[in-house]
């Protein structure tokens, strides 16, 4: 490895870490849109997200809970742990 490359490593090691920085940035653009959030454990959730902080902790209002593809309860108010996010789908991102 030539010394011109070793210098570059640092400049992409930056460019990585401001790409994994994107998604956040998404997410918190989408503040007050309708989102669907699915967790590890099979449910989904789908509401207006009023809040997203850095762990991907969610608030949701006027959530409705999907249970296999079904609703099964609805919620004025609902708070979504992080860690138990598989991920989050903007709706108006996506159709269907």
């Amino acid at each position: 490895m030539s010394s011109q490359e070793f210098c570059k490593q640092p400049e992409n090691r930056t460019r990585v870490s401001q790409q994994s920085k994107r998604p956040l940035n998404s997410l918190q653009k989408a503040v007050n849109k309708e989102v669907s959030v699915r967790l590890k454990m099979e449910l989904e959730y789908r509401g207006k997200m009023t809040n997203v902080d850095p762990y991907m902790n969610v608030i949701l209002v006027d959530a409705t809970e999907y249970s296999g593809g079904s609703p099964s309860a609805t919620y004025g108010k609902v708070v979504i742990r992080g860690n138990n996010v598989l991920f989050i789908k903007i709706v108006s991102d996506f159709s269907g």
